[in-house]
């Protein structure tokens, strides 16, 4: 059995009411410490108009965070494509390549992110962007290959960074496993919001990955919902006061626990690596779930 490889998913909450500014300072706080702590990766959700959670741009919160770590991969978990322009995602993506050299992680996602006023306001015509998601994904990866041609005419998402970023479609279903196989990027399966575990989904997605520039080898992540506390009636405890009703599959215990139900995940789906998101509301009992959780595995 591989060694479990651990990364930190953050919606950036705004817990007991604090204030948007303090919620941000607390994500940073999140991410130092996990580079402390042997993390590999800190992802950053996107979401708009929607209470309680207060990042809308991952790519300013990771550029922000980049500045004050020093190793830890940082990315988007995820950046919702049907609202954007290609060349304007692969644009900014670019630059923070440029500003932390192979640190950045591309995450892709397919949903609005938030209620249906708010995706109208903030790009039209939802459903038909999502119909169109095969054509913003192939010209996404034009633009990473520096292959993309408008009117026949070469167009470059500059400045071109010596590391391009890593590039991973997010989803819970075949749809999203599919056009990570076709267009050759890695795949983080959302286990915590799923009701499958994700076994099919990972199946399909290796049977018909396709090599590319951007990725040879079919890669595999798996999101996952933990609570960890020093024993299981802590971390049990903690469930009525944390935000653990929004996702499906928590994994609720002791260290060793956890560490028990990630290594019969990882056996049955394949993965090297685990996405954690703690859905725990206070944040510095979040810290010692991830901290108990590193020191376990890590």
């Amino acid at each position: 059995m591989e060694s479990i490889r651990l990364s930190v998913l953050d919606l950036v909450p705004q817990y007991n009411g604090v204030q948007p500014e303090a919620a941000l300072q607390e994500a940073a706080r999140l991410a130092i410490l996990s580079e402390e702590w042997g993390y590999d990766r800190y992802w950053v959700a996107e979401h708009h108009d929607l209470e309680g959670l207060a990042c809308t741009s991952p790519e300013i919160l990771m550029s922000h965070i980049g500045a004050r770590t020093q190793r830890i991969r940082l990315g988007s978990g995820a950046l919702l494509l049907p609202h954007y322009s290609p060349m304007k995602v692969a644009e900014s993506f670019h630059l923070l390549s440029c500003l932390y050299p192979g640190r950045i992680d591309l995450g892709i996602g397919r949903a609005p992110g938030g209620p249906a006023h708010a995706s109208m306001a903030l790009s039209g015509n939802f459903l038909q962007h999502v119909a169109d998601m095969p054509e913003s994904m192939d010209s996404l990866i034009r633009f990473f290959e520096n292959k993309y041609k408008y009117e026949d005419h070469p167009v470059l998402a500059r400045p071109i960074p010596q590391k391009p970023p890593e590039v991973w479609m997010l989803g819970t279903n075949e749809k999203s496993g599919g056009y990570a196989a076709q267009f050759g990027t890695g795949y983080v399966f959302g286990h915590f919001m799923s009701e499958q575990n994700g076994e099919g989904v990972l199946k399909a997605y290796r049977e018909h990955f396709k090599p590319g520039k951007l990725s040879q080898s079919a890669e595999t992540i798996v999101a996952v919902s933990v609570i960890c506390a020093g024993s299981e009636a802590e971390a049990r405890s903690l469930i009525t006061s944390s935000a653990a009703s929004m996702s499906k599959n928590c994994l609720v215990g002791s260290p060793d626990m956890i560490h028990e139900e990630l290594s019969k995940l990882q056996s049955i789906l394949g993965n090297r690596e685990f996405l954690i998101l703690s859905p725990i509301s206070d944040y510095d009992t979040r810290l010692d779930s991830y901290r108990l959780l590193a020191e376990q595995l890590l």
